[in-house]
C-alpha cells in the first residue's frame, strides 16, 4: 500500500511537472522534439513532389560551360527570355543582383572614360527581360543588427492584411534588406525574400511566410509566386491570443506558428522535383515539356556556391528547394502544424499516460512491466506518428516520452528501495524461523508478502508435559535453560528443515506452520512427518541428557516416576487462517490467527487429557497421503464451538519398523487398534455393554500403547448404562481446554 502511494504521488507529481514544462521550458525541449519529427520524416520516408514544380539548376555542368559565377546579366537574361519561349509558368529567383554588372560594356566604357551612347547596359537589358517574362525576383532581409544602414524597402504587388492584430506584433522584424539594383528591383512585377531561417540545431524546418519591416509586411517569394498563380490579390494574417495563428490565401488556410512561420512538409531528400540544368535551358536542348506552364525556381546546387542547407532528411540540401517544398506546401493544402486543440490533448495524455505508466508499475511482475512500457512507447509513437504524417498534427512527444519513461524508472527505483527495505524486514522477521532455502524462496517473492490474506495452513502446537515437575527438579536455572536450549534446538530444526516456519516459542511451547508465507505442496503430511521426526528425535535426545551430568537431577526425576525425561504432546490442525504483518505501530510480527489456529492448540493441550502423543483434527486427516497408523480418538465439541470435530491420534509412520514409538510390534499394535477401533463402532452404536467389555479388555493390556483412553470410554460406558442417552450421536462436549 505504502509503495503504491508512493508511486501514485510521484505519478502525478512528474505530470504536473511534465505539464510545467510543457507550458514555460518549451526551450529546452524543442530542439529534442524536433529531431523526434526528423525521425518520423524518415520513418515515412520519400513522397513525389509535385511535378508542376521545376528547378533551373546554376549546377557545375552550367558553371564549367557558362563560366564561373555570378554571370554576366546578359546570359541570366538570355537564361530568362528562352524560359518564357518554353512558356514557361512563372518563375522565381534564388538569387539577388545586389551589385551593378562590371562586365557590362556600359561600364566598362565609362570606366575607360568613353561615350556609352549605344553601348549594350547587361543590367538594363536583364531589367528589360524581367519586366517582360513572368518572373518574380528574390532579395533577402538581414535578421540581425550589422551596424549597415538600411536601404530601401522592397518593392511588393501583395496587399497583406491583419486580422486580429495584437498591440504587440510576433512577426519576424528583420534589420535592413539587401535588394536588388534598383533598375532591376523596380522592373520586376513584383519580390518575396528567400530567407530560411534555422533552427539552433541548423536545420531548416519552417520558413516565415511573412515579416514586418519599417512597419510594411512582405510576402516570401514562396507565398508570393503561389500568390500571383492563383491571381490572388489579398494575404491574411490573423492572429489569436498567442500571436499568429495562420495565414490565409484565398481559400487556402496556412497554419502557421506565432511567427507566421510555416513548418515545411518535406517530400524527401535533395531532388525530390526535377533539376534541369541552367545550361540545357540556355542551350535550348531541354525538352519543351519539361518547362511549359512550369512553377520553375532559378537557384544553385553547385556546393561553391554555399547555397546550401541542412534539413530533416539531408545535411547537405540546395537552399534553393526548400523554397519548391513550401510552394508544394501551399498549392497542395498539404501542410503540417500544431493544431489548436493539440495543447489540450497534450496536457491530457501526462495525466492520462502518469496513471497508465502508475498502473503497469503495479504488475505482479517487473518483465510484464517492463514490457507494457515499450507498448506504451510505442503506441506514444504510433499515434503521434500517425497523426503527424496523415494528419498534419504535430504533437508534443518527448516530453510524454520523457514523463512516461522518468514515472517508471522513478518507479521502479521505489520498487527496488521498498523490496530492499522488504528482503531486510524479511530476514529479520523470518531468519530464526526458516531454513535458508526458504528465506531464498521469500526474498525471490513478488509483492508484499507482510500483507494479511487468507491462506490454507497447517498449524502445530508442542508443549512440555509435566514442565513444573521438571523446572523443580533441576533446580538450577541455568541448567534448565540449556536443558530447554537442547531440547529445542532439535525440535526446530526438524520444523525448518521441512520448510515449516517456526511462530514463537512461549515457554516450553513451541507454535509452527507450514504453507505460510510461502507455499509447501501436501502441507498437512509435511507438518505430520515432522510431528513424527520430532517424537523419533526426541527418544534419542533422552537417551544423550542421560549421559550429560548437568541433567542428573532430571533423569532422577525421570527414574523416580517412571516417565521420559521429556515428554511431548503435539496437536495438528489445518484450515484456511489469516497470515501476515500484526501487531502495534511500535512491535509487530508476522503471524498467524483464526480458528484453525485455536484448534490446533487446543488438540496439543487435549494430549494429556487422552494420554496421546500427536492428536489431528479430522480436517488435517482428510488432506492426508501418506501412510500412517491412526487412532480414532472422539468426536467432540469443543469449549466455545458447537460443531463436532473428529480427533484422531497418530502412533507412527506406517513402515516405523526400525524405531517404533513404543514398546509393542507394528503386528501388536495394528490388532490392538483393530480391537479398540471394532469397540469404537459398537460405542457409537449405543452397544454400551458390549463396548465395556471390549474396552475393559484392552485396558488390562499391560502393553497397551495408550494409558488414558480405554479408561475414559470405560467411564462412559458405566454412564450410558446407568443413563441410556436419547438420540444419542457420539458427541463428547470438553467444557475445557484440556
Amino acid at each position: 500500500m505504502k509503495k503504491s502511494l508512493a508511486q501514485l504521488f510521484v505519478a502525478l507529481l512528474i505530470a504536473f511537472m511534465s505539464t510545467l514544462a510543457y507550458m514555460y521550458t518549451s526551450e529546452f525541449y524543442l530542439p529534442f522534439e524536433n529531431k523526434i519529427k526528423d525521425l518520423m520524416f524518415k520513418a515515412r520516408g520519400e513522397i513525389v513532389g509535385d511535378k508542376e514544380i521545376i528547378i533551373i539548376d546554376i549546377d557545375e555542368k552550367s558553371l564549367k560551360e557558362l563560366g564561373q559565377w555570378p554571370w554576366s546579366r546578359d546570359v541570366v537574361s538570355k537564361l530568362l527570355q528562352n524560359l518564357a519561349e518554353y512558356e514557361v509558368g512563372i518563375v522565381g529567383l534564388d538569387i539577388v543582383f545586389a551589385e551593378p554588372d562590371n562586365s557590362s560594356p556600359k561600364k566598362v566604357f565609362q570606366k575607360l572614360g568613353l561615350s556609352t551612347q549605344g553601348v549594350v547596359d547587361y543590367d538594363a537589358l536583364l531589367a528589360e527581360t524581367i519586366a517582360q517574362t513572368p518572373t518574380i525576383v528574390g532579395y533577402v532581409f538581414a535578421l540581425s543588427n550589422d551596424g549597415i544602414a538600411p536601404e530601401s524597402s522592397p518593392k511588393s504587388n501583395a496587399i497583406i492584411v491583419e486580422q486580429n492584430r495584437p498591440k504587440s506584433s510576433s512577426l519576424v522584424k528583420p534589420y535592413r534588406t539587401i535588394l536588388n539594383i534598383e533598375a532591376i528591383q523596380e522592373s520586376a512585377y513584383s519580390s518575396g525574400y528567400f530567407n530560411t531561417i534555422p533552427d539552433n540545431d541548423g536545420v531548416v524546418r519552417s520558413i516565415p511566410l511573412v515579416m514586418e519591416y519599417d512597419g510594411i509586411l512582405y510576402p516570401s517569394l514562396s507565398l508570393e509566386m503561389v500568390r500571383i498563380m492563383l491571381d490572388e490579390k489579398k494575404i491574411t494574417i490573423v492572429y489569436d491570443d498567442n500571436g499568429a495563428s495562420h495565414v490565409e490565401l484565398g481559400e487556402t488556410m496556412i497554419p502557421t506558428d506565432f511567427f507566421a512561420r510555416m513548418q515545411i512538409n518535406y517530400r524527401g531528400k535533395q531532388n525530390s522535383y526535377r533539376y534541369i540544368s541552367a545550361v540545357d535551358v540556355y542551350n535550348k536542348t531541354e525538352d519543351a515539356s519539361h518547362i511549359a506552364g512550369k512553377i520553375a525556381l532559378l537557384g544553385t546546387s553547385a556546393a561553391g556556391l554555399m547555397d546550401l542547407r541542412s534539413t530533416p532528411f539531408d545535411s547537405v540540401f540546395a537552399g534553393v528547394e526548400v523554397h519548391a517544398n513550401a510552394i508544394d506546401n501551399i498549392i497542395n493544402a498539404d501542410f503540417i502544424a500544431k493544431p489548436i486543440w493539440s495543447v489540450g490533448v497534450d496536457m491530457a495524455s501526462f495525466s492520462i499516460l502518469a496513471l497508465l505508466t502508475f498502473a503497469i508499475l503495479l504488475l505482479p511482475s517487473a518483465v510484464l512491466s517492463f514490457i507494457s512500457l515499450v507498448f506504451i512507447n510505442a503506441i506514444i509513437i504510433g499515434v503521434h506518428y500517425y497523426f503527424m504524417v496523415y494528419e498534419g498534427a504535430i504533437l508534443h512527444t518527448f516530453l510524454l516520452l520523457v514523463s512516461v519513461n522518468a514515472l517508471f524508472v522513478l518507479g521502479q527505483a521505489i520498487n527496488y528501495f521498498l523490496e530492499i527495505r522488504q528482503k531486510e524486514m524479511i530476514k529479520g522477521k523470518f531468519a530464526s524461523k526458516v531454513s535458508s532455502a526458504v528465506m531464498d524462496d521469500l526474498l525471490s517473492v513478488e509483492g508484499d508478502i507482510f500483507a494479511g490474506k487468507e491462506r490454507e495452513i497447517s498449524i502445530f502446537f508442542s508443549d512440555v508435559r509435566g514442565f513444573t515437575n521438571l523446572s523443580e527438579a533441576m533446580g538450577d536455572p541455568r541448567s534448565l535453560i540449556h536443558l530447554m536450549n537442547a531440547y529445542m534446538d532439535p525440535m526446530t530444526d526438524i520444523v525448518i528443515k521441512s520448510k515449516g516456519t517456526v511462530d514463537k516459542f512461549i515457554g516450553d511451547a513451541i507454535m509452527a506452520y507450514w504453507n505460510a508465507p510461502n507455499e509447501v505442496e501436501n502441507h498437512a503430511d509435511v507438518a505430520v512427518s515432522a510431528a513424527l521426526d520430532q517424537l523419533h528425535a526426541l527418544r534419542e535426545l533422552n537417551e544423550q541428557i542421560r549421559l550429560n551430568p548437568e541433567f542428573k537431577n532430571a533423569v532422577l526425576m525421570s527414574d523416580k516416576k517412571g516417565i521420559p525425561i521429556i515428554d511431548i504432546g503435539i496437536g495438528i490442525n489445518t484450515g484456511v487462517a489469516i497470515v501476515g504483518e500484526m501487531g502495534s505501530s511500535s512491535r509487530s510480527d508476522y503471524t498467524v490467527i483464526g480458528d484453525p489456529i485455536n484448534l490446533g492448540s487446543r488438540l496439543e493441550s487435549l494430549c494429556k487429557y487422552y494420554s496421546s502423543k500427536l492428536n489431528i483434527s479430522n480436517f488435517t486427516k482428510e488432506q492426508l497421503k501418506g501412510s500412517y497408523i491412526f487412532r480414532f480418538l472422539d468426536l467432540v465439541t469443543v469449549k466455545g464451538k458447537s460443531v463436532p470435530i473428529e480427533i484422531w491420534q497418530i502412533h507412527d509412520y506406517d513402515d516405523a519398523l526400525e524405531t517404533p514409538l513404543y514398546n509393542v510390534t507394528k503386528e501388536e499394535l495394528e490388532e490392538e487398534l483393530k480391537i479398540y477401533h471394532h469397540a469404537i463402532a459398537l460405542y457409537k452404536d449405543t452397544k454400551f455393554s458390549e463396548a465395556l467389555e471390549i474396552f475393559e479388555t484392552l485396558d488390562a493390556n499391560e502393553n497397551k500403547t495408550n494409558k488414558t483412553i480405554y479408561s475414559i470410554y470405560i467411564e462412559r460406558c458405566h454412564h450410558y448404562i446407568e443413563m441410556p442417552p436419547i438420540n444419542f450421536n457420539g458427541v463428547f462436549e470438553h467444557t475445557s481446554k484440556g
